[in-house]
């Protein structure tokens, strides 16, 4: 499936996350905080971090590409829940990041 439409990855994001707090209440009787997800994320972004390093061949790791794949998707998941989380528009503060920095060059 094509996913071109930034606010249907948003909205898909966000409604899985509600189905993981509900998990998060059954397991633990409390959904995770803002600073447990960012935990979470930092996690994800770390195994970015090492699948990388597998798939530049500088670490050895077996078939470490479609973990890769998984994380950096993942990364994005959980940084458009962050955003979320925080009432900080992604779009507005993607766009702002964009121009701001477009400006340097």
């Amino acid at each position: 499936m094509a996913i071109e439409n930034f606010d249907e990855i948003i909205e898909r994001s966000i409604n899985i996350r509600k189905l993981y707090h509900e998990l998060e209440l059954k397991q633990n009787g409390k959904v995770w905080t803002v600073e447990q997800d960012a935990l979470g994320f930092l996690s994800d972004a770390g195994l970015v971090g090492r699948n990388t390093m597998s798939h530049e061949k500088t670490w050895s790791k077996a078939n470490s590409d479609v973990e890769l794949e998984h994380k950096l998707a993942e990364s994005i998941w959980w940084i458009i829940n962050l955003s979320d989380r925080m009432d900080i528009d992604i779009k507005e503060a993607m766009e702002k990041f964009l121009s701001k920095t477009e400006k340097l060059f």
